[in-house]
């Protein structure tokens, strides 16, 4: 069989994070669990929910085919903007799409290490006479090993199906 496409990319690390209940997480507690870690923010206009939806989408066809399998997978919404995403927000907005998600914030300083350790540009734009700003970030959806390290780049952007095919392949 094929190795994993990201199999030894020096991708991901230790989360530590607080969680959409404002209780501190840590990625250690997903020991033995695959992760499924999708880098958006809450305020995206587009892009983040449609990726969001088709993650969901592929997260039910994957528990109906396969439920055991399934249940080792916890899918992780890490936002890149820890000024606005504050738990209330991460937990009202991971919710509208799979009751599963768990959405992560923290200081700046903690997200920025999170992104870093998972190679995510960010780029907050500038601030406009509302006060509101697009962050622009790398649309990047990875899914990790029970042991935390990279093991392929799932697409939510080719759509539902490519993300199951995906998690048919690798989730064992």
């Amino acid at each position: 069989s094929e190795p994993p496409p990201l199999e030894g990319a020096a991708i991901g690390g230790p989360i530590n994070l607080t969680d959409m209940n404002g209780k501190p997480f840590l990625d250690a507690t997903l020991a033995g669990k695959y992760r499924l870690i999708y880098f958006g923010y809450t305020w995206c206009p587009d892009i983040c929910p449609t990726d969001m939806q088709q993650l969901a989408l592929a997260l039910r066809q994957f528990e109906k085919d396969h439920a055991a399998l399934a249940a080792k997978v916890q899918p992780l919404f890490i936002t890149v903007d820890p000024q606005r995403d504050t738990p209330p927000k991460l937990a009202q907005f991971v919710a509208a799409f799979h009751p599963r998600f768990i959405g992560l914030t923290g200081s700046v300083e903690q997200i920025a290490a999170v992104t870093k350790a998972y190679a995510i540009p960010v780029l907050k734009g500038d601030v406009d006479a509302t006060g509101n700003y697009l962050v622009n970030h790398g649309r990047m959806t990875f899914l990790m090993d029970p042991q935390g390290k990279p093991i392929a780049l799932l697409t939510p952007d080719k759509g539902a199906a490519t993300v199951v095919a995906d998690l048919e392949t690798w989730v064992k």
